[in-house]
C-alpha cells in the first residue's frame, strides 16, 4: 500500500476497492502542478484533450453525447427509511442499492488506473472545511479535481492515523479488456448510471458516468447533497448559493449569499461589474455557500469550492466580462466547440457566427447547420484565483459575515423585479415557494414552471420539509442577527416577449435598493407578497426605462398572484405532515392578503 498515506480508515477503503474494482495501478494524488501536467500529456495521448493554440495551457473535451449533463432521474439518496429522504428525492433501499452497485463495480477499472484524489471542501485547515477522498479511475475528474476543490498531500497529513474524511467512489464504469483502445469518453448507458448518496454514512458512490456534478463528487454530491445533512446534524448551513461582497462609494461592505436555480444567472451576479459609480462588487464564490454561526451570533460563510465550472453558452464579454477574463487561460473546455484556429466558441459569446467550427460531437459545423456547435450545458473549468474580481478575503478560513439573502428564480411573469420579506419566516417562505422555468443544465423539459425550493430541490439529501424547519430553527439562533431576506426576478417580460429589465451589470441598482434597506436609509410600500421600493427609490440614473415599463415591472397583480396558490398548495401538500406549521400559517397569511 501507498506508504503516504498513514491514515488507517483510507488504506483499508483504499484495499477494499482495489479488491472490487481490480485496476491494474493505484496513484494516489498529491495536488502537484507537475501531477496536473503529467494528467494533460496522458489525456492528450488518448485522443480525449485537445490543446487549444489559442489559449495558453487550455484545453477541450467532448464528451459522449449520452452523458451532458446531471441525470437527475439516476441520482439516488438512500437512507435506512424512505420518508427520510423525502418526496423530491430518489430513495432506494441502502443493502439493495450497494448490491446492484458492486456488482457494477466488480472489476470495472480493469486495464485503467485507480486515482485517490485527498481534497478538502473549503480552506484547507478552516474550521469550516470537510475532508474528502475521491477514488475514480478518470483523469479527467482528477484534472477537473485539481481545479474545483483543494487537492493536496497536506490533506492527507492533516488527516493523520485517524482523521475523519468523507469516502467517495467513482468510476466511469467502461472496463478496458487488454489489447483494446479506449474511447474517447469512456462511460456506461445511461441505464447503468448511478449516482448514489448514503447520507447517514457520510458516503458517496457514483457509477457511469464521466461527466460535472455526476464526477467531481466534491461538488453538488459532497458540497450540496451529503453536507446539507451533515449540516442539519451539526446546526450550520450548505446552501446551492454564491457569495458576493458589494462595497458603496463611502466603503461600506456588504455581503450578499443568493440561491438560484441553474441558468438563472448566479455566475453573472457572483461577478457582476455594478454599472453604478463607485459602487464595487467582488467575487466570494459563484455556486455554494458554507455557513455557521460565528462567535458573535452572526452567520459566516465560506465557498467550499477552489473553481468554477460555470455554464459557458450565452456568456459574453457583453454579458459576463469578468468570466470572460477568468477564462483566457489555464481552463477545461467541455462540449464547447473548436474553430479552424485553435480556440473555442459557444453560442452568445460574439454577435458574428464562425463560418466553419468542429461541434461538440466533432462533427463540421457551419451558420446553415441545424443544430448548435456547442451544447447548451457545455462548461468551462477554471480557478477561482484566476477571477479579476475574486475577494480578498475569499479564502477566509473564519469565512465572511451575511448581511443579506436573495432568492430569485426565472419568471418571464408574476414576479416583480424585487421585494423583501415582511420577517425571516415570511423569507423562509419565499425561499420554500421559489420557483423557476426549466433550462437546459437539467434534463427535462424547458420551460415548464417548476417549483424549486431555495434552488436545493436536486440538491437536499434529506425531507423537504425538514430542510425548512432546518431554516425556521437557525433563524431563532440566529435572531436579530439573521440577514435580511428579498427576493428577485431579473426575467420579467412585456406583452411581446421582450426582457423589461437590462440585467446584468444593472443588477446593482436592485443590489443598491436592497443595501439601503438594511442601512434603513429607504423605506418601502407594503403589497400582498412583500415590502416593494417605492417610486424614485430605485436607482435608474443614466437608464432608458420608461416610467410604463418600471411600473410593470413592479406590477403585483392580484389575479395572477391568487392564480399561483393551487400550485403552491400542491407543492405544500407532496410534503406531507412534515411541512411545518409556519408554513401552512404563512400560506394563510398570503391568501388574506390577497383577499
Amino acid at each position: 500500500m501507498d506508504t503516504t498515506v498513514r491514515n488507517k480508515r483510507l488504506n483499508i477503503w483504499i484495499s477494499e476497492v482495489a479488491a472490487m474494482c481490480q485496476p491494474d495501478t493505484i496513484y494516489v494524488c498529491n495536488g502537484s502542478a507537475e501531477e496536473y501536467h503529467l494528467m494533460m500529456e496522458k489525456l492528450i495521448a488518448s485522443g480525449s484533450a485537445t490543446p487549444l493554440k489559442k489559449r495558453p495551457k487550455s484545453y477541450l473535451f467532448r464528451s459522449d453525447p449520452s452523458d451532458v449533463a446531471r441525470v437527475e432521474d439516476r441520482t439516488f439518496i438512500s437512507t435506512s427509511l424512505q420518508d427520510e429522504a423525502g418526496p423530491t428525492n430518489n430513495w432506494v433501499d441502502p443493502v439493495a442499492l450497494k448490491e446492484t452497485m458492486r456488482g457494477l463495480y466488480k472489476a470495472c477499472m480493469k486495464g485503467r488506473t485507480m486515482y485517490v484524489i485527498p481534497f478538502s471542501m473549503g480552506p484547507i485547515g478552516s474550521p469550516m472545511s470537510k475532508i474528502g477522498v475521491e477514488i475514480t479511475d478518470s483523469p479527467y475528474v482528477v484534472v477537473n479535481m485539481h481545479m474545483m476543490t483543494r487537492v493536496s498531500s497536506r490533506v492527507l497529513e492533516l488527516m493523520g492515523a485517524e482523521g475523519e474524511f468523507i469516502p467517495c467512489l467513482h468510476s466511469v464504469g467502461a472496463p478496458l479488456e487488454k489489447g483494446r483502445k479506449d474511447v474517447q469518453w469512456p462511460c456506461a448507458p445511461i441505464e447503468k448510471k448511478y449516482i448514489s448518496h448514503f447520507p447517514e454514512e457520510n458516503l458517496i458512490w457514483s457509477y457511469g458516468s464521466g461527466y460535472g456534478g455526476n464526477a467531481l463528487l466534491g461538488k453538488k454530491c459532497l458540497a450540496l447533497r451529503i453536507a446539507s445533512a451533515m449540516a442539519r446534524r451539526e446546526a450550520w448551513m450548505a446552501e446551492h448559493m454564491l457569495i458576493l461582497r458589494l462595497t458603496n462609494p463611502e466603503g461600506r461592505q456588504y455581503h450578499i449569499a443568493a440561491a438560484f436555480p441553474s441558468a438563472c444567472g448566479k455566475t453573472n451576479l457572483a461577478m457582476m461589474r455594478p454599472s453604478l459609480k463607485g459602487w464595487k462588487c467582488e467575487c466570494i464564490g459563484d455556486d455554494i455557500a458554507w455557513m455557521k454561526i460565528g462567535p458573535g451570533g452572526r452567520l459566516h460563510a465560506i465557498n467550499p469550492e477552489s473553481g468554477f465550472f460555470g455554464v459557458a453558452p450565452g456568456t459574453s464579454y457583453d454579458t459576463n466580462p469578468v468570466a470572460m477574463d477568468t477564462v483566457r487561460e489555464n481552463v477545461i473546455f467541455t462540449n464547447c466547440a473548436l474553430t479552424d484556429d485553435g480556440d473555442i466558441w459557444w453560442e452568445g459569446m460574439s454577435d458574428e457566427l464562425p463560418s466553419h467550427l468542429v461541434d461538440w460531437k466533432g462533427r463540421d459545423w457551419t451558420p446553415n447547420s441545424k443544430t448548435d456547435a456547442a451544447h447548451p450545458n457545455a462548461r468551462f473549468t477554471a480557478p477561482a484565483s484566476q477571477c479579476p474580481v475574486i475577494c480578498k478575503d475569499w479564502e477566509n478560513p473564519e469565512g465572511v459575515p451575511i448581511d443579506i439573502f436573495i432568492f430569485g428564480g426565472r419568471r418571464g411573469s408574476v414576479v416583480p423585479l424585487v421585494y423583501e420579506a415582511f420577517s425571516w419566516e415570511h423569507g423562509v417562505f419565499l425561499g420554500a415557494t421559489a420557483a423557476s422555468e426549466t433550462t437546459s443544465a437539467n434534463i427535462g423539459a424547458v420551460g415548464n414552471l417548476r417549483r424549486d425550493p431555495f434552488a436545493m430541490k436536486p440538491f437536499c439529501a434529506y425531507h423537504m420539509g425538514d430542510y425548512f424547519q432546518h431554516w425556521l430553527t437557525m433563524g431563532e439562533k440566529l435572531g436579530s442577527k439573521a440577514p435580511r431576506i428579498f427576493y428577485v426576478n431579473w426575467f420579467r417580460k412585456n406583452q411581446d416577449g421582450k426582457f423589461l429589465w437590462p440585467g446584468f451589470s444593472d443588477n446593482s441598482r436592485v443590489l443598491k435598493w436592497i443595501c439601503e434597506r438594511v442601512d434603513g436609509k429607504v423605506g418601502a410600500q407594503k403589497s400582498p407578497i412583500g415590502l416593494l421600493p417605492q417610486e424614485g427609490d430605485l436607482d435608474l440614473s443614466g437608464l432608458t426605462i420608461s416610467p410604463e415599463e418600471m411600473k410593470e415591472l413592479m406590477t403585483v397583480n392580484t389575479p395572477d398572484w391568487k392564480a399561483e396558490i393551487p400550485d403552491i398548495e400542491a407543492h405544500f401538500a407532496s410534503l406531507g405532515s412534515r411541512l411545518p406549521e409556519r408554513m401552512k400559517n404563512q400560506l394563510k397569511d398570503l391568501k388574506k392578503r390577497l383577499g
